[in-house]
């Protein structure tokens, strides 16, 4: 029986180097993953300058973009309008020419 009891104590000690064992390798994986998780984070951070930089040219190649076609707009409205300015200018002149001639032109 004493033998018996040897071999359990025996077991027992080897069980319990087998779960030091095992919780040490479990506390280096877990410091492992946790420094892993922190030099992945410190990477994004230091990252953020240059991803905010690459979101600041697209939003200003699309300001430019959206300015060129405005003006691109305004200057073929404005060349509408300085024709139908023109055409008015015509009509004008054309009516004020004829109450110069004739004054009676007007009262038609």
């Amino acid at each position: 029986m004493e033998e018996s009891l040897q071999r359990l104590l025996d077991a027992e000690t080897k069980a319990q180097q087998i779960h030091s064992k095992a919780e040490t390798l479990r506390e280096r994986m877990i410091q492992e993953a946790l420094q892993e998780a922190k030099t992945k984070q410190e990477h994004f951070e230091a990252r953020i300058p240059e991803l905010h930089q690459g979101f600041m040219e697209k939003a200003d190649t699309r300001a430019e973009q959206t300015i060129a076609e405005l003006k691109k707009r305004f200057d073929e409205r404005h060349a509408q309008l300085r024709e139908y300015a023109e055409v008015r200018e015509e009509n004008a002149l054309d009516a004020a020419f004829a109450v110069l001639i004739d004054p009676k032109a007007d009262e038609d």
